[in-house]
């Protein structure tokens, strides 16, 4: 899938897509039947039976000036401590080749957190080692979400990902960590929507009067729309999150603002409506 805003091209980049899951999983109170009466998620968010649908992608932004690429999904051959993610086998590069682009094309690499499945094809591994994926890159990574888990010792998944998708790129010289409202070139820069992670970022983009927002992690499935208090597992800081949610969805709320969800199933991309006290997706 592509998109256009203005100069900017933007395409999908699939991983790995979880067609059908009981929310609940996720996000305690996204049970079926609670997703089941948000009628407008069916048939492209949810089926018949309340199960949510997610995708694990990222998204290439070619701009006039660098081309890059936001998160890099989960990643292959990684020790995952035996869990759902543990030494998959993904079809990513192979995706992006499809797509027409090389792993040499990318100049910038923007990781909007540190998470399992946003680092994982920052690296791949080769005759043992695991080696930058886009050698020609510059990773982005937010200071204060580096510095948080470079420090979180207590958390034996996360130094795995630390150890095999952060820290190679940061030894090999490829990191350079940034503020959360940094500005990656004329056409795209971060905002900081903390409360997933502490140093959380989505990223929007301009470009010929277009406006389109990147996600992130903010928001993992398009039923929070409609629950903006619906938090996640993952979510270090719930209150925070949705207060994050809440705030951003009231912005973009009625505007001409492509909306693009890193973890939202085909169509992927809308617009943010409100919907009587809370808002939806206009795809």
């Amino acid at each position: 899938m592509k998109w256009r805003i203005g100069d900017i091209t933007v395409t999908r980049i699939v991983d790995m897509e979880e067609p059908h899951a009981d929310g609940a999983f996720l996000m305690p109170d996204a049970t079926r039947e609670a997703v089941a009466a948000i009628d407008w998620l069916r048939p492209n968010f949810a089926d018949e039976e309340g199960n949510i649908k997610m995708s694990f992608h990222a998204f290439v932004v070619e701009t006039p000036s660098v081309t890059i690429m936001v998160d890099t999904c989960i990643g292959s051959d990684k020790d995952r401590g035996g869990g759902p993610m543990d030494k998959l086998k993904t079809p990513f590069l192979e995706n992006l080749a499809a797509a027409g682009f090389s792993p040499e094309d990318i100049d910038v690499v923007l990781c909007t957190h540190l998470h399992i499945d946003h680092v994982g094809w920052n690296t791949r591994l080769v005759d043992g080692r695991w080696v930058p994926t886009f050698p020609k890159a510059r990773y982005l990574m937010g200071r204060t979400e580096f510095d948080f888990w470079r420090d979180q010792e207590f958390d034996q998944l996360h130094q795995l990902v630390f150890d095999d998708s952060v820290r190679p790129v940061f030894e090999a010289g490829l990191v350079d960590l940034v503020e959360t409202d940094h500005k990656i070139c004329e056409e795209a820069r971060l905002v900081s929507t903390p409360g997933h992670t502490p140093g959380h970022v989505s990223v929007e983009l301009e470009s010929k009067n277009e406006r389109a927002f990147i996600t992130g992690d903010m928001a993992h499935h398009p039923c929070q729309l409609a629950h903006p208090e619906w938090a996640t597992n993952f979510d270090s800081d719930k209150s925070q999150s949705t207060d994050t949610r809440r705030r951003v969805f009231a912005e973009l709320a009625g505007k001409p603002v492509l909306v693009l969800g890193t973890h939202f199933a085909e169509p992927t991309a809308g617009r943010i409506v409100r919907d009587g006290d809370a808002f939806r997706l206009k795809t």
